[in-house]
């Protein structure tokens, strides 16, 4: 009995540190603009824009759609693209949830990237100064 409890906690311990996301150093970031809020019927629909470190000149549409009556959750569906300084165009579709804590926002959402990388993405958005801190952590690099 001992032997398997060993076991099973050295195998929770092992595939807890070989698949587990390393949080605390992300792979880049920047600050987007907010350009557009439309309010809807239990959305709002968000563009923003600006520059990410590693991906260039970005643009994000955002449908918001809370979960509760309160508006202080729910998910989030959208699409990406970016320039690159080359000229290469990239996008994405964008899944994810959010959180509002007053005027500020907890975005939470995962990429699919047309070159093949794939991103956990995290944003900090300030509704009345119209802006979003960004931070990404990659979770497979481009294809390349």
């Amino acid at each position: 009995m001992n032997k398997l409890l060993l076991s099973l906690l050295f195998t929770i311990f092992f595939t807890g540190f070989t698949f587990s996301q390393d949080l605390s150093n992300p792979k880049g970031g920047g600050v987007l603009d907010i350009i557009t809020i439309i309010p809807g019927d239990g959305f709002s629909d968000m563009t923003f824009e600006g520059q990410i470190s590693g991906y260039g000149s970005v643009y994000v549409a955002f449908k918001v759609t809370s979960i509760n009556s309160s508006k202080n959750s729910g998910t989030l569906d959208g699409q990406g693209r970016t320039i690159l300084e080359n000229g290469t165009l990239i996008t994405t579709p964008l899944k994810g949830t959010w959180k509002r804590m007053g005027a500020n926002v907890k975005f939470y959402f995962t990429d699919a990237i047309n070159n093949g990388a794939l991103n956990f993405v995290m944003w900090d958005v300030d509704l009345l100064k119209k802006k979003a801190a960004v931070k990404y952590f990659e979770l497979h690099s481009a294809d390349n």
